[in-house]
């Protein structure tokens, strides 16, 4: 697996190539030149964090035949500021499906991509606390 960053401007503003040919812009925050044109390296991890256990828990549910409508997946991350490199210590991440999922399946399939599947939640449970809940909302086609 291999990126590319390349700078775009006299700051430091990052153009992100990957492998496969996706891009994404990256900056830094306002206090070492960042100008607002991309995401900041620690919200990647944490977009890095839900794509990752987003798949796994789609993926589980769909072997299982279980209809999902939709999925968002909301994170919060808390970095130690007081320290050199500020890690995440705490993370918590909530999966709101809709669809006729059953609320076991559904249970279960994220327990097992949070405790055991995501690549991403292995590496930041090294620093941080990583706790997860989910909510299941039935739709009108459910």
């Amino acid at each position: 697996m291999k990126v590319t960053l390349t700078r775009q401007n006299d700051a430091v503003h990052f153009e992100a190539r990957t492998e496969s040919g996706a891009t994404l812009d990256i900056d830094g925050a306002p206090s070492v030149g960042g100008q607002g044109l991309g995401a900041r390296p620690m919200e990647v991890v944490l977009c890095a964090l839900g794509g990752c256990s987003g798949i796994d828990v789609l993926s589980i549910l769909a072997k299982q035949r279980q209809p999902v409508d939709g999925l968002v997946i909301t994170i919060d991350g808390v970095r130690d500021p007081d320290a050199t490199p500020s890690l995440f210590r705490t993370i918590h991440v909530h999966f709101s499906l809709t669809g006729g999922a059953e609320e076991d399946k559904v249970s279960r399939a994220v327990a097992l991509s949070m405790e055991k599947y995501c690549s991403v939640a292995r590496l930041l449970e090294r620093t941080a606390t990583i706790s997860f809940s989910h909510t299941v909302t039935p739709t009108a086609s459910s």
